[in-house]
Parts: structure tokens; C-alpha cells; sequence
């Protein structure tokens, strides 16, 4: 969130995961928590590669 990568993600009662990466762009469902941890990935690759650009 700090990175504007991703502006919620909440929990749902379910196990399913719903994001939304701006604020005003539509809610996303993940299908649980293997989708987090891809979705977490997938910012932590992001940010990586930004910074290795701005170096």
C-alpha cells in the first residue's frame, strides 16, 4: 500500500481475499490464500525491479 501497488486487501470469512489495487479501480476476489501469497509476489517483484531501475 505504501508503494500505490495496492490500496485494500481484506479478508472474507470464507478464506477468499478481496483486493483492490486503486481506489478506484473494481474489487478483485482471490480464491484463497495461495492467490495472496502470488499477488504479495508478484508486488514484491515490482518493487524490486523499480529500484534496480532508479539505481
Amino acid at each position: 500500500m505504501r508503494h500505490q501497488l495496492l490500496h485494500a486487501a481484506v479478508p472474507a470469512p470464507n478464506g477468499q481475499w478481496l483486493v483492490q489495487h486503486r481506489a478506484e479501480s473494481p474489487v478483485q476476489l482471490l480464491d484463497g490464500p495461495t492467490a495472496m501469497v502470488d499477488l504479495a509476489a508478484d508486488i514484491q517483484h515490482r518493487i524490486r525491479t523499480t529500484r534496480n531501475r532508479t539505481r
